[in-house]
C-alpha cells in the first residue's frame, strides 16, 4: 500500500516510475532506456500509455472521440498498427536505419532517403528481402513491409553496396548503458540487491541484444547467399542456351562444309559441258573461308571453364561451416545470463550486497564471441559477394558469345540459301541447253526428211531407190531448180533456229543475278 500511495501522486502524463535507494520515487513521461522499440514508434507508444495509465478512471483511455464514438486509446492503437515502418540493415556498417513510409511512396523516393542516411548512392544500393529477392523498382516502397504480426516492427530489408565486394568494417557495436558500463569497469564493486537487479536486467538485455544483432547479420548473409544462387541459376540457364546454340552452329557448319565440297567437286565435273562461272566459283570458295571464320563463334571453351570454376567455388561456399549459424556459444551465454538474473531475483533484498563478477564474465565472453563470429561471417559474406560479382561480369560475356553465335548461324544459313539458289539457276541453264539441243535435233531431222521427199518417185513405198536412178533427166530442169530453192529455204530456217537458241542461252545467262559476285 505504501507504493500505491506514492504512485497515486503521479501526474496524468507520467508513465514510468523508479524508486531510488533512499526510497524516493521518480516519475517520467518517457519510456525507460534501454528498450527494443524502434525510435519512430516510441512517441506514439508513450502517448498511448499516457492515456492508458491515467490514474483517474474517468479520464483513463482518453474518453470518446466525437467523430467515431470510440475511445481515443483505440484510435491511437489503430494508428500505431497501421504505421508502415521499414527497417534497413546496412550490411556495410551493421547499423539499422528505420523509415516511416508515406502512402504510395515510390521505391526511388525511399532510396534517396536511404542515401541521405547511409551515404550509399541510389545506383549502388542493392536492397534484398530475406528470400534473396531484389526489390522491384516498379512497385511502391510498401513492398518492404509484410502484413501480419511478425512483420509489424521486426521485418528487415538488407542493404548492400554494389561498389564493394569486401566487407571488413568497421562495424558499429552495441553500446553499453551507463549502469552496465559501471559494473564492467569494476566487476567487484558491491551493490545492494535491489540496485543490482536493475543493473543485471540491463546486462541481460545487452547480452540478448548482441545475440540478436548477430542473428540479423547472419540473416543478411543468408539473403546474400540466396541472391547468389538466383544469379547462378540465371547463369546456368544462359550457359545452357549458349552451349545448345554452339552445338547447333557446329552441326550446321559441318553440313555446310560437306555440302560445299561436294558441290565444288560436282561443279568441276560438269564444267566440261559448258556451264561455268569463274565469279561464282570464287564466291563459293569465299563462302567456304567465311564458314571457317564462323567456326570461331562456336568456341566457348574459355567461358565454359570459367563457369565451371565458379560453380565449384559456389558449391564450396555452400558447404562451408560459416554458411551455417555460428551463434551457439552466444545462445549458451544468453541462457547463462538469464539464469544468473533469476538466481539474483530469489535472493532477499534486506540490506544484502553482492558484486557482478559472474555477470561481467558473461558480458565479456559474449562480446568476444560476437567479434569472432562476425569476423567469420563478414569474411564469408565477402566471398559470396565476390562470386556474385564474377557472375555479373560473366553475364555480358555470355550475352556477347550468344549474339556472335546467332550472327554466325544467320550468316551460314544465308550462304547456304544463296548457294542453293545458284545451284538451281545452274540446273535451269542446263535444262534450257538440253531443251535447245533437243529442238535443234528435231529441226535437223525434219529438214532432212523434207529435203529427201522430192527425190522419191511418186507411188513409192518409201524405199530408197538406187542413187543413179534418182538423178533427174535433163528435161526435168525446172524440178531441179525448185529443189535447190527449197533446200536454200531450209538452210535459212536452220540458221534462224540456231540464232534463236544462242540468243535464248545468252538471255538466260544475263537474267541470272550476278551482282553478289562484284
Amino acid at each position: 500500500f505504501s507504493r500505491h500511495e506514492k504512485i497515486k501522486k503521479k501526474d496524468p502524463k507520467h508513465i514510468f516510475a523508479s524508486e531510488e535507494m533512499n526510497g524516493e520515487v521518480r516519475f517520467s513521461t518517457h519510456l525507460p532506456q534501454p528498450h527494443s522499440l524502434c525510435g519512430l514508434i516510441v512517441e506514439p507508444m508513450e502517448n498511448w500509455l499516457q492515456l492508458m495509465l491515467n490514474w483517474d478512471p474517468q479520464q483513463r483511455g482518453g474518453g470518446l472521440d466525437p467523430e467515431t464514438g470510440r475511445p481515443k486509446c483505440f484510435l491511437i492503437m489503430d494508428h500505431i498498427l497501421n504505421l508502415k515502418i521499414v527497417h534497413i540493415l546496412n550490411m556495410t556498417s551493421a547499423k539499422i536505419v528505420s523509415f516511416l513510409l508515406h502512402p504510395e511512396e515510390s521505391l526511388h523516393s525511399l532510396q534517396i532517403r536511404i542515401e541521405c542516411e547511409t551515404g550509399i548512392s541510389t545506383g549502388n544500393q542493392e536492397l534484398l528481402l530475406e528470400t534473396g529477392i531484389c526489390l522491384d523498382p516498379r512497385k511502391p516502397a510498401s513492398q518492404c513491409v509484410i502484413d501480419g504480426v511478425r512483420g509489424w516492427d521486426s521485418y528487415m530489408v538488407y542493404l548492400f553496396d554494389k561498389s564493394k565486394t569486401v566487407y571488413d568494417g568497421p562495424f558499429a557495436s552495441r553500446s553499453l548503458s551507463d549502469c552496465v558500463n559501471y559494473i564492467v569497469q569494476d566487476s567487484k564493486i558491491q551493490l545492494p540487491i535491489p540496485q543490482l537487479r536493475k543493473v543485471w536486467a540491463e546486462a541481460v538485455h545487452y547480452v540478448i541484444g548482441l545475440k540478436e544483432d548477430y542473428s540479423r547479420l547472419f540473416q543478411g548473409q543468408r539473403a546474400a547467399m540466396l541472391s547468389l544462387l538466383r544469379y547462378n541459376a540465371n547463369l546456368i540457364k544462359m550457359k545452357n542456351n549458349m552451349v545448345s546454340a554452339s552445338q547447333q552452329l557446329k552441326a550446321k557448319l559441318e553440313f555446310f562444309h560437306q555440302s560445299i565440297r561436294l558441290d565444288l567437286e560436282r561443279y568441276s565435273d560438269q564444267m566440261a559441258y559448258g556451264i561455268s562461272s569463274e565469279k561464282m566459283l570464287k564466291a563459293w570458295k569465299e563462302m567456304e573461308e567465311k564458314a571457317s571464320q564462323c567456326a570461331q563463334a562456336e568456341d566457348i571453351g574459355y567461358l565454359d571453364e570459367q563457369i565451371m570454376a565458379l560453380h565449384t567455388e559456389i558449391v564450396e561456399l555452400q558447404k562451408s561451416p560459416y554458411a551455417r549459424r555460428q551463434g551457439e556459444v552466444m545462445e549458451s551465454l544468453e541462457q547463462r545470463a538469464i539464469d544468473l538474473y533469476k538466481q539474483l531475483k530469489t535472493r532477499p533484498p534486506d540490506h544484502a550486497y553482492s558484486d557482478s563478477t559472474d555477470m561481467v564474465k558473461i558480458i565479456v565472453q559474449t562480446v568476444q564471441s560476437q567479434d569472432r563470429v562476425l569476423k567469420e561471417l563478414f569474411g564469408h559474406l565477402s566471398k559470396l559477394l565476390g562470386c556474385k560479382q564474377k557472375i555479373i561480369d560473366l553475364l555480358p560475356e555470355i550475352e556477347v558469345a550468344l549474339n556472335n553465335i546467332k550472327e554466325a548461324d544467320n550468316s551460314v544459313m544465308q550462304m547456304q540459301g544463296k548457294r542453293q539458289r545458284e545451284i538451281w539457276h545452274l540446273l535451269k541453264i542446263a535444262c534450257t541447253q538440253s531443251s535447245s539441243r533437243s529442238l535443234v535435233s528435231s529441226s535437223l531431222e525434219g529438214t532432212a526428211s523434207t529435203s529427201a521427199a522430192p527425190w522419191l518417185p511418186q507411188g513409192s513405198s518409201g524405199t530408197v531407190p538406187h542413187p543413179l536412178s534418182s538423178v533427174p533427166d535433163l528435161e526435168d530442169g525446172e524440178s531441179f531448180v525448185h529443189v535447190i530453192e527449197e533446200n536454200l529455204n531450209y538452210l535459212e530456217l536452220f540458221s534462224s533456229i540456231l540464232q534463236e537458241v544462242r540468243q535464248e542461252q545468252n538471255n538466260s545467262m544475263m537474267s541470272f543475278d550476278w551482282s553478289w559476285l562484284k
